[in-house]
């Protein structure tokens, strides 16, 4: 069901509450109505920005009060839905830390991950804070069971194929599925300090034994997972971002690139990057461009692996 169209006016209006809470009242009044019922969508923060003409930082501020409110819920893959009718909050017996674990995971990627907290995990499970606390005791805490839980959710074959070199793709390809589905997950994870994942730890041990039958030392081993780990993270790192901008622009960075860079002026004396602007036929494809430098990687890396002698020292 598609709701109403607003009156602009209402939220520029003169009765003395900020816009944003007259933008959740009209929606308010509309769900009280029946003219939103629960598990209909309601309007999208771009759509509110454009129908009230407001800011999008307004809009989201809406969204959030009648969440706060519980009258609406994000559902991943749909967007912001009234909430269905009322039920008795589930207790702490009831409550299981795999459930808080996947409305966190749901909200990180539908939001983006500065929507998770405890407070709001809480609240989207109709649960006091200190009962989610219980479970799960700290923000660090559920952080670390959500990047279990990811990892979870992608397990690599428990009987590789033979060859190192497709067991390294397979392990890239898979952790690059994996941030795909999470944007929220590259930019999470520390590459110098990580975090102690259980499943994270597994995905690390296949990969160390992919280079079984090379000349690898275990040291060398470590720093070739480090390189593919941290070539596939550092490319995943643009995706929240990325996400998060078609959310607030309601374009694509393709669109945005056609578009003239948003119409900023080109430097002087950048003729191949002139070039570049003018084709029409190019299109930054991510996946593609993760296709590419994968690729390169375990070229460099065959090179490496035949000129390494069985004998080679540890540096």
């Amino acid at each position: 069901m598609t709701a109403p169209s607003p009156d602009p006016a209402r939220a520029r209006g003169g009765d003395g509450d900020p816009p944003y809470l007259r933008i959740a009242a009209d929606i308010r009044r509309q769900i009280a109505t029946g003219a939103l019922r629960p598990g209909d969508r309601v309007p999208s923060a771009r759509q509110i920005t454009r129908d009230w003409g407001v800011a999008v930082a307004t809009a989201t501020k809406a969204l959030a009060a009648l969440r706060q409110a519980g009258l609406t819920t994000v559902v991943p893959g749909v967007g912001t839905v009234v909430s269905g009718a009322p039920t008795a909050p589930p207790t702490a017996r009831g409550l299981t830390r795999a459930e808080i674990v996947t409305v966190a995971t749901n909200l990180a990627d539908a939001e983006g991950f500065a929507a998770v907290s405890p407070r709001r995990v809480a609240a989207e499970l109709g649960i006091a804070t200190a009962t989610l606390r219980r479970l799960v005791p700290s923000e660090d805490d559920l952080i670390l069971h959500m990047i279990d839980a990811a990892f979870a959710s992608a397990p690599l074959p428990p009987n590789p194929p033979a060859g190192w070199r497709l067991r390294l793709e397979i392990a890239g390809r898979r952790l690059w599925t994996l941030f795909r589905r999470h944007p929220w997950l590259a930019p999470t994870l520390s590459l110098t300090r990580p975090q102690p994942s259980t499943n994270g730890a597994k995905y690390l041990e296949w990969v160390l034994s992919a280079l079984d039958g090379t000349p690898l030392s275990l040291h060398d081993r470590m720093y070739v997972h480090l390189m593919l780990f941290g070539y596939v993270r550092g490319l995943a790192t643009t995706l929240e971002p990325e996400a998060q901008a078609e959310r607030e622009t309601g374009i694509t960075g393709n669109e945005w690139m056609d578009a003239g860079f948003g119409d900023a002026a080109l430097p002087p004396d950048v003729p191949f990057f002139e070039q570049l602007v003018a084709m029409e036929d190019f299109e930054l494809d991510v996946d593609r461009l993760f296709d590419f430098g994968l690729s390169r990687l375990l070229d460099g890396l065959a090179v490496f692996i035949t000129r390494t002698p069985r004998s080679a020292p540890r540096p």
